[in-house]
């Protein structure tokens, strides 16, 4: 047992007596901890606090968590110490862990679907760039990006508009996310992530349309109160630098707490210049040439170092103000304000095509593409109610309003005309939630949701010599709107302690609804009106055989109802195509069975597996169109054949992924994970969003004070057989195979990471990634992934 630190505030007996139990390192607050005796037990809340009330006849308090290790201590010990515990966290944790599910709290021993937790001690240690990173260097998500400012996550075969981002309870998702990939993600700052949960398969019933994939939910710092009548000041901050891409961040928050309130406020500033590829790998990956205005003139230069993605970096800033009210014991309210903004951001894969129907072959396509500052702002207001009537026993009410904004800006070499446009999202949502405990053996989740977005949207043509600028298409209908209305019920009940029984279902009504602008289209109908309805459930189990082995199964299926991109979007796809809408499509359903066991082995090791099949009906996809009877249309004065979206096809997706932990000798610890999926359309075509074959193998250590991490990342090939049709296109990201063909080349990256606290003021750390130098690009994906990178980071608090 390590060292358990205790500070201590004089008090006489237990029956009035509060505690409360923090992290020895972070001090943060430890929630769902269990203190117990022969004669009672007890939980902290979310605030690490825990009255002892039902322990007043102890002579030893129990401290027992999954993710720390495990104290005793005599009450006479506590008294002269204080009632303020501070635990060390296990390195590695091999036993259950509380999740979020049914939007509450829950043991993921009585989960049937596979949910994993990323905490924020690993997210610390780690250090990501972004919130992608986060996801990525868990290993549990395959992340793809267009470009350094970006990050899309990829969840069984699926991606963007069929996976769902969850913050702080609040939907991320919007009207136009699309089916091509985004970068919403990276709004969210992972510096002040508390925790991230990955829901793998169908989370329909409890969070809705878009929620196919999987979900991925986000929680961020909250506010802490004071233990005791005086007001407490925390400071907690960050600096880092990264030499791939000479990253620079600096974070800063601070919590500021009475007995019933709180503040807390997050500032942090990144910025990165152009990313450095490795040196050992495939040569096509290399920025040979670059473009640059020189003289007035679009000129087209050779780059002196090749492996310099020129044009890639960019910088953001992240603001958060949080505040916290507690009035009465049974009533939490929570305030939340985030605000994130980009630079521009330069589409680096854009900026690396060459030729096209005008150009020859050797020339650079495009003298500018690049988004807009890319803008995130969120006002979210919490109340959490905790006194049992006749309806429930917890409730909760979310009010949120979003706002969104980006831009596409480009212009093709030589030409003077740079074309802009700009879209808008105005989100707002409620969503009332309740737990009531029907039975000892039966618990009810019930709520409903309400969402509305309305995007506004505009285009001009810009004179980047004279500056005029003349209006253009817009990409959607200014002024369409998405409506969705929900309700929902989740039914928990024991058949007895070994069987827990899960069943839910879900009611949905969505309005889509967009008039057209016939200015530069000659649009065969006026409108977008649609109404559409679905239903969704699911119903499994988890099985305790004993108390180190869970069985599960669930059956459930998930839907996703046209959005305003889907319907009513105009678009350039690149490589001749356009996109065009379609007021006729309907909404997908997955249908989905998925089963795992988690098996423990003492405290020594632990494994996990899982596997699941699912079919995608009435699939979304793009597809040849055509637009007033033609195949092909001038599009931003190019000649482009005409697609769209339809609902024209099945999909089979089957894939697995398993886990293992274990305890080699002493403080060596290793930790293995591996996803596989694969996926193809009915007509045999292999889906877009699957990804390779991947997974990741830590082996930890930890000497006294010192935590180290030595991972190996890796991925498998996708070759051109296996490329889904709209890759095979895309010759620009690819490396070429011996036929000339593009794929997705296998590859492997060895990593190093360690830590060292001088104290809570000052924690060193430092990190080697991909020390190997591999040159790699990962699936899908339109920029190499960093060279060597050596990471030194600083962090503390006082």
């Amino acid at each position: 047992m390590r060292k358990v630190l205790l500070l201590i505030l004089l008090s006489s007996g237990l029956q009035a007596q509060q505690i409360i139990v923090k992290d020895a390192e972070t001090g943060n607050p430890i929630t769902n901890l269990y203190i117990f005796c022969d004669s009672g037990s007890t939980l902290t809340n979310k605030d690490g606090i825990a009255n002892l009330a039902a322990l007043e006849n102890c002579n030893i308090l129990n401290f027992q968590h999954p993710s720390y290790e495990s104290a005793s201590l005599t009450v006479k010990k506590v008294r002269e110490l204080n009632f303020q515990v501070y635990l060390s966290e296990s390195f590695m944790n091999l036993n259950q862990v509380e999740v979020t599910f049914n939007k509450w709290e829950e043991d993921s021993r009585e989960i049937p679907v596979e949910i994993s937790r990323i905490e924020a001690k690993e997210i610390q240690f780690q250090n990501p760039q972004t919130a992608a990173d986060l996801l990525g260097v868990s290993g549990e998500v395959f992340i793809q990006k267009s470009q350094l400012g970006g990050g899309s996550p990829m969840l069984r075969g699926f991606s963007t508009n069929r996976v769902l981002l969850v913050v702080d309870g609040v939907r991320m998702n919007t009207a136009i996310f699309r089916e091509g990939n985004v970068q919403n993600v990276i709004s969210i700052d992972p510096n002040t992530v508390s925790s991230a949960e990955v829901i793998f398969g169908p989370g329909s019933v409890i969070y809705g349309s878009d929620a196919i994939g999987g979900v991925m939910d986000f929680h961020t710092l909250t506010p802490q109160f004071s233990f005791n009548e005086r007001s407490k000041l925390s400071i907690n901050y960050l600096a880092r630098t990264s030499s791939a891409n000479n990253e620079r961040t600096a974070h800063l928050h601070f919590n500021l707490g009475g007995k019933n309130w709180a503040s807390l406020t997050s500032f942090t500033f990144t910025d990165y210049d152009d990313q450095v590829m490795g040196s050992r790998g495939p040569d096509d990956y290399l920025r040979t040439h670059y473009q640059d205005r020189v003289n007035g003139r679009d000129t087209i230069l050779i780059n002196p170092n090749p492996e310099e993605q020129i044009a890639s970096g960019y910088s953001q800033i992240n603001f958060m103000q949080k505040l916290r009210y507690r009035p009465l014991r049974e009533l939490d309210i929570n305030y939340g304000f985030h605000y994130s903004a980009t630079t521009n951001v330069p589409r680096y894969d854009r900026l690396n095509l060459y030729g096209d129907r005008q150009r020859p072959l050797d020339t650079l396509r495009n003298a500018e593409w690049y988004y807009g500052p890319q803008v995130w702002i969120m006002n979210n207001l919490n109340a959490t109610y905790n006194k049992s009537n006749r309806y429930f026993d917890r409730a909760q009410a979310t009010i949120a309003h979003q706002f969104f904004e980006e831009s596409r800006n480009d212009r093709r070499i030589f030409s003077n005309t740079l074309r802009s446009r700009v879209e808008n999202v105005n989100a707002l949502s409620f969503s009332f939630d309740f737990e009531k405990q029907l039975r000892t053996d039966s618990r009810l989740f019930y709520g409903l949701e309400y969402v509305h977005n309305k995007v506004s949207s505009s285009g001009e043509r810009i004179n980047i010599e004279t500056e005029e600028a003349n209006p253009t298409s817009s990409r959607y209908p200014d002024g369409s709107t998405w409506q969705y209305v929900a309700t929902y019920a989740n039914l928990k009940h024991e058949f007895n302690e070994k069987l827990i029984f899960n069943a839910g279902l879900r009611a949905n009504y969505v309005a889509l609804r967009g008039e057209l602008d016939s200015d530069f289209f000659n649009f065969p109908f006026d409108d977008i009106n649609q109404d559409n309805f679905a239903f969704n459930g699911s119903i499994g189990i988890s099985y305790l055989a004993d108390e180190s082995l869970q069985l599960r199964a669930n059956l459930s299926n998930g839907f996703r109802a046209p959005n305003v991109d889907d319907a009513a979007k105009v678009f350039d796809s690149g490589n001749g195509l356009v996109v065009v809408p379609n007021a006729n499509l309907k909404p997908e359903f997955l249908y989905s069975f998925d089963a795992g066991l988690v098996k423990t082995f003492s405290d020594e090791a632990r494994f996990e597996a899982s596997g699941f099949i699912s079919l995608l009906n009435n699939a979304l996809v793009r597809r040849d169109f055509t637009f007033n009877g033609q195949d092909s249309i001038f599009y931003d004065d190019e000649l482009s054949q005409v697609q769209a979206l339809q609902n024209a096809d099945e999909a089979l997706v089957i894939g697995g992924q398993a886990a293992f932990w274990f305890v080699i000798i002493g403080d060596l610890e290793s930790k293995s994970s591996v996803h596989y999926t694969w996926g193809e359309t009915s007509d045999g075509q292999n889906l877009r969003h699957v990804a390779p074959l991947y997974g990741i193998t830590h082996l930890y250590y930890r000497y006294k004070k010192l935590n180290a991490d030595l991972y190996a990342v890796f991925n498998g090939e996708v070759s051109y057989q296996n490329l889904a049709p709209s890759e095979r296109d895309k010759s620009e990201i690819y490396a070429l195979d011996d036929a000339g063909n593009p794929y997705s080349p296998a590859w492997a990256t060895l990593n190093f990471k360690a830590e060292y606290p001088f104290g809570p003021k000052f924690t060193l750390q430092a990190g080697v990634e991909n020390i190997l130098d591999v040159r790699y690009q990962p699936y899908s994906s339109g920029i190499a992934a960093p060279g060597r990178n050596f990471i030194i980071a600083v962090r503390g608090s006082f």
